[in-house]
Parts: structure tokens; C-alpha cells; sequence
């Protein structure tokens, strides 16, 4: 199995920007695609981005312009790049990967510890 550990996070300001990373270790040759869920209290849990192996990305429509997830395969690292950050992003974001050849669903694989994101004024 692959182990996830993240880091980013954090308070900001409506407009401002973070950074979330998610490092792999363990089984992490087998690892196809990687992304990031957020879930919100009383709201259900969303893919916000992935990215494959092979370098495709999948954005969910609220974030598309604002966010870019990316990867550094030396380093076995995935970043999610937010900008422009609005309230309604404010949420425990998860990085989560799996070995499936399919799109990311969050139903299997393997998770991150989770890391607070709090957009306000």
C-alpha cells in the first residue's frame, strides 16, 4: 500500500492563495491517478482535482481557473495550487490516490491525513 502525508493549509483571506502538497510513500509505483477531495461540514464530500500518471488533470467546474494541481514524480509529490480563494472553498481538503485505472472516486485507494482550509475575513 502507498502512505500519503500532506502538508499546506491554513487561514486566508478571500483572494488570497495556498499551497497543499501530498507526498507518497510505500507502494508508490503501482499508483495511477492522485487528486484532492474537500469536504465541507454539512456538505458531501467533492473531488476538487486529479491528475494521472500520465499527466491528465480533472478540475471540478467551481474551482476550474482557480486551482492547478500538479506533480513532481521525483519527489513523489502532488501540489494543489489554490488562488483566488473564495469562502465557499473553506473546507478539510484530503489527498487521496489509487492504483485503478479509472477516475479518481474516493471509494478506494488510499488517503492523506486531511488539512484544514479556512477562507475568511
Amino acid at each position: 500500500q502507498a502512505q500519503l502525508v500532506q502538508s499546506g493549509g491554513g487561514l486566508v483571506q478571500p483572494g488570497g492563495s495556498l499551497r497543499l502538497s501530498c507526498t507518497a510513500s510505500g507502494n508508490i509505483f503501482s499508483i495511477y491517478t492522485m487528486g484532492w477531495f474537500r469536504q465541507a461540514p454539512g456538505k458531501q464530500r467533492e473531488l476538487v482535482a486529479s491528475i494521472t500518471s500520465g499527466g491528465s488533470t480533472n478540475y471540478a467546474d467551481s474551482v476550474k481557473g482557480r486551482f492547478a494541481i500538479s506533480r513532481d514524480s521525483a519527489k513523489n509529490t502532488v501540489y494543489l495550487q489554490m488562488n483566488t480563494l473564495k469562502p465557499e472553498d473553506t473546507a478539510v481538503y484530503y489527498c487521496n490516490a489509487d492504483y485503478a485505472r479509472k477516475p479518481l472516486d474516493g471509494v478506494a485507494g488510499y488517503w492523506g491525513q486531511g488539512t484544514q482550509v479556512t477562507v475568511s475575513s
